[in-house]
Order: structure tokens, then C-alpha cells, then sequence
């Protein structure tokens, strides 16, 4: 089939969580024969953060990593919908994108059957669009990729949608897989050699006040109780994060981009997941790309409690969950005191992840809902064809090295 995907960006994963499975999606969408083509705003903050954060070297290792995904960028005032969507059958808006953008889309829908439109819902940190948006846009839509069954359900209850399913997060297991001390991959599920310098790594972003205390109760005391060797890397990092990360003995290693994640978790024995424990708008939240990410490499996880993790994972067999800190505590000295322990939990772990949770099974599930909208697969030949003949908007010249 022919896919266009609008993204917020492609290119950069600067505290743009969603980055990693919509790159991993577009390859395994690609890597099955299928058309697809990836449009980008020109202004996205997040690429022009990257830019300024990263600089150029980082984007050269993006298109390295991900040789086959490219972007077309477009200017949001004066987009010409009719020549981007003339050959598609499937598209999909991310959740993060303009919500102008996401109206205009939906009344084009409305203007054709040529094509069927989703909206991808996976809203990792406060909600881009609001949600009266969804209730004044998503109508003419043909359905929504809920990334939980509680956003499912939400949307089901207040009937903004005709059809909706959940889509969870998933991994890219051709980036993200067991790393060696070497600096290569391999394929032991992390039982190499080599002795990790570091007790814990963990990635995320620092976030707002009563984040903090979150990540004080299970993540800093008791890192400082115990004395672990820690790292953290992150973007947008307060002053005062960086003096109490500095205060509890924890280094930072600053924002690294997604695809360096791999060979950063191999320096540490296992990394703890610190989800949000309550979303002041009230949006059902999964905060599953963390545990995903680390699991794929052959990490240990420990986890503070999160709606349907019972849903992925089993907990105390592929993850270890912690009700609060103190829990917490004994659980990560039962990783960091026993190696065959943590080696258990780190592949049973891996197996659930690369048996469910890839963006390979992710991709099967998308193709299903695509055959049960009643979007139809194009002969072969039609989509080489339409390949390397599809739209190319105006590039603004700023961009131009990309």
C-alpha cells in the first residue's frame, strides 16, 4: 500500500519520545514492500533544538542509522494537500502535529474516499492538542491508533471516532538489541563479558516540579542510599536538577539521540523506569518506550507501578516492579547483588519484547486495521512506480543539508 505519514519530526528525537517508533514503524512498513513517504514541518522545534543541541554530525548519524528514511519537508501555511495525498491509501497524523494541520487533513478526508486517514495517538509527556481538539477534528477521520487500552477506552466512551483501536509503543529491533562492551552488537541477550562501569543508567527528561518528587522517591534517595554508580541522560535538564543530580553523587551525561541508547544502557547493570504517576488532564497514559527500549538491549528494568504494564509484561519475570521507594531500594539491590538474578530478568525481558513488542508486530497490526478499513494493496509494479515518483514539496533552503 501507499503510506504517508505526517510526522512532528523524523529526523530528530530531541525530547521527541515518539521518534524512535515512528522511525521504526516507517522502516518495517518500507523493509515489507510498501510505499511511504514522511512529511515534516520546515520550523519543527524539536529538529531545530537538535540542530543547536547536537549540530550536524548528529543528523549525519541519523541518515547512517536510518539509510532508507528521508523527510519531505513542508511549509504548514501553504501545503498543497491535493498533490501530497493523490497517490496515497493510507495516512496517518501523529498526535503531534499542528492541530491546523490535523483539521486540514481531516477535511480533505471529507472531501474524498481515495484514501483512508488515522489518527496516531501516543501522547508521552502533556498533551500537544487539547482534547477538545479530538472531539472537534477527529470526527472525520476514519479511525484512531490509541497507544493504550485506557486511551482506547476513553475514546469509546466519549464517541469522538467511529473506529478506534490500541496500537501500543514498540521497539525498533534493528537499533535497539544487546550491545557488547566493544562497542558492537550482539546476540547473547546480555550475557557478555564484559563488567559494566556503571550501576544504573537511566533516560528521561526531568520535567515539571511534581515530576521531581517522583523521581526523588525512586529514582535519586535511592541511588543515594545504596551508593550506586549512576548516570543520567536527558534533555532540558533545570539548574536545579543538575545540583541535585550533582548532590546524590549521579552523573549527567547530557541529551544523546535515540539510536546512541544501545551502547549508553551497556554501561550500566540494569536502568529503572519512573512513569508520571497522574496526568493532571486526565488522558490515559502508557509510558512504555523506556522499558521497551531497554529491554531490547538486554537491560534489567525496574519499574515503579504504570496502568497496563500487566498487559505487556509479567511482572517479577520480565520486569521488576516497586510499589514506592523503599521497594525500590530492595529491588535494585536485588539486581546489583546478583548477576545470574538480574541476568534472568534481563532475558526473559528481551524474549517477551522481541516475541510482542516490535515494530515488526506493530506494522502486522496496522496492516489488519488498514484491510478492515477496506484499504486496498496496489500491484507491486504500481508502487515501484509511485515510488520514486511521488510529490516532492518545496525545500526550504535552510534545509537543504539534511
Amino acid at each position: 500500500m501507499r503510506f504517508v505519514l505526517f510526522y512532528h519530526s523524523l529526523i530528530s528525537d530531541w525530547n521527541h519520545p515518539s521518534a524512535h517508533v515512528l522511525r521504526g514503524v516507517a522502516s518495517e512498513l518500507l523493509s515489507q514492500r510498501h510505499s511511504v513517504q514522511i512529511f515534516e514541518p520546515a520550523d519543527g522545534w524539536s529538529l531545530h533544538n537538535l540542530r543547536e543541541q547536537g549540530g550536524e554530525g548528529v543528523i549525519k548519524e541519523f541518515h547512517a542509522t536510518y539509510p532508507r528514511l528521508r523527510s519531505c519537508f513542508y511549509d504548514p501555511l501553504d501545503m498543497d494537500l491535493d498533490a501530497a495525498l493523490a497517490d496515497a491509501d493510507v495516512v496517518i497524523a501523529h498526535e503531534w502535529n499542528d492541530p491546523a494541520l490535523l483539521r486540514r487533513l481531516g477535511e480533505h478526508r471529507a472531501h474524498t474516499r481515495s484514501y483512508k486517514l488515522l489518527f496516531h495517538d501516543a501522547p508521552h509527556r502533556s498533551l500537544q492538542q487539547p482534547l477538545e481538539m479530538r472531539s472537534r477534528v477527529l470526527s472525520r477521520y476514519d479511525g484512531v491508533l490509541a497507544s493504550s487500552d485506557g486511551l482506547r477506552r476513553m475514546y469509546e466512551t466519549r464517541g469522538w471516532v467511529a473506529n478506534v483501536w490500541t496500537w501500543r509503543d514498540a521497539v525498533d529491533t534493528r537499533v535497539f538489541r544487546p550491545w557488547s562492551g566493544a562497542g558492537s552488537p550482539r546476540q547473547d541477550q546480555g550475557h557478555g563479558d564484559a563488567v559494566p562501569s556503571l550501576d544504573l543508567i537511566w533516560m528521561g527528561a526531568w520535567g515539571s516540579a511534581e515530576r521531581a518528587s517522583e523521581l526523588d522517591e525512586f529514582l535519586i534517595e535511592p541511588i543515594r542510599a545504596l551508593g550506586l554508580r549512576a548516570r543520567f541522560y536527558g534533555a532540558r535538564y533545570p539548574k536545579e536538577a543538575l545540583s541535585t543530580l550533582r548532590a546524590a553523587g549521579i552523573d549527567y551525561g547530557g541529551w544523546i539521540p535515540d539510536f546512541a541508547i544501545p551502547a549508553a544502557l551497556s554501561g550500566g547493570r540494569f536502568t529503572v523506569n519512573v512513569p508520571r504517576r497522574m496526568r493532571a488532564d486526565g488522558l490515559p497514559h502508557t509510558p512504555a518506550i523506556r522499558v521497551l527500549e531497554a529491554l531490547a538491549c538486554g537491560v534489567p528494568v525496574v519499574t515503579a507501578p504504570w496502568d497496563e504494564c500487566e498487559e505487556m509484561f509479567t511482572p517479577d519475570v520480565d520486569v521488576l516492579v516497586a510499589r514506592d521507594g523503599s521497594d525500590m531500594e530492595r529491588r535494585m539491590v536485588a539486581l546489583h547483588s546478583d548477576p545470574e538474578f538480574a541476568r534472568f530478568i534481563g532475558a526473559n525481558g528481551y524474549q517477551t519484547v522481541v516475541s510482542r513488542h516490535t515494530c515488526e508486530h506493530r506494522v502486522q497490526e496496522l496492516l489488519a486495521i488498514c484491510r478492515q478499513l477496506g484499504a486496498t494493496e496496489a500491484r507491486r509494479d504500481e508502487l515501484q512506480n509511485t515510488a520514486s515518483n511521488l510529490p516532492q514539496l518545496r525545500r526550504p533552503a535552510a534545509l537543504n543539508q539534511s
